[in-house]
């Protein structure tokens, strides 16, 4: 593959993070957009993506056909729904593409179904995109070990008030890559906190605290809490172009794989694992 010619689809072209992603593609030497997929019944469906997005026609016809939409890419970037993801995995196997996936709120089986076309296909799932919050990640890692289980760890989530999804995939990401980090890779991790419950848990309990309100785009805190002391790891998002322009990086990366599950740490090349669902 040349990666100076790299065709991608983008699934959920004409949604919210779809035309990010269009935009982010655009922006980026040696991306060019192949296929853009919509669901069913959606009104712009034939019309050229560019025109659907505010821009002159860009030569690429928006489909609700996923294996129309796939056939001539060599990478799919998907920022969708579970459902949707269904919908479309079969044709990314048929198509033989690789897949980037942003999607969050899945299942255990959706999951598998991701692990199984990894198998086949280069994949790479992420809870977030944006390189920051995976530079984030390395820290609590780092800070983690550093600290050891002397000091106790909780997180903060904050969101806009219309995410469907409590905790983040990414709240939960960092509660169980801190908590490995520190020997303790199946963390209890508490979620609610209500009432009279005594003392806090025992090293290996990690909190997770959930705001939703406005239109925050994504803000995550890591706290280590000490004996006098305590760290706060932030990470701020502002613009979702960031998870944009990270799923172009990672699928330039991507093309070049041979068939696996990856993830954002390997695109960074930074140290962790795989991220927990």
């Amino acid at each position: 593959m040349n990666r100076e010619s790299l065709p991608v689809a983008v699934a959920g072209a004409a949604g919210r993070m779809g035309r990010m992603v269009v935009q982010a593609l655009l922006e980026t030497p040696g991306m060019r957009i192949s296929g853009a997929l919509t669901l069913p019944d959606e009104p712009w469906i034939g019309q050229d993506l560019g025109v659907v997005t505010g821009r002159p026609p860009l030569g690429v016809r928006v489909t609700a056909n996923p294996e129309t939409a796939f056939r001539d890419a060599h990478v799919v970037i998907d920022f969708t729904t579970p459902g949707a993801l269904d919908a479309f995995l079969p044709a990314v196997r048929a198509t033989e593409n690789a897949l980037v996936s942003g999607t969050t709120g899945l299942e255990d089986a959706q999951f598998a179904a991701l692990e199984t076309l990894a198998g086949e296909v280069p994949v790479l799932w992420a809870p977030n995109m944006s390189l920051g919050a995976n530079l984030l990640k390395a820290l609590a890692r780092q800070a983690a070990a550093c600290l050891g289980p002397a000091f106790d760890l909780e997180i903060l989530d904050i969101h806009h008030r219309h995410k469907r999804d409590a905790p983040s995939g990414t709240a939960l990401a960092l509660a169980h890559a801190a908590s490995a980090a520190r020997g303790e890779p199946d963390p209890d991790v508490v979620l609610r906190r209500r009432g009279v419950i005594g003392p806090r848990g025992g090293t290996g309990q990690a909190g997770v605290g959930v705001l939703r309100g406005g239109d925050v785009v994504g803000e995550h805190t890591v706290y280590f809490f000490g004996t006098g002391e305590r760290i706060e790891l932030t990470h701020r998002v502002a613009d979702r172009m960031a998870f944009a322009r990270g799923a172009v990086r990672a699928a330039r990366w991507l093309a070049e794989r041979t068939p696996g599950l990856y993830t954002m740490d390997q695109v960074l090349e930074l140290d962790g694992e795989p991220d927990a669902h």
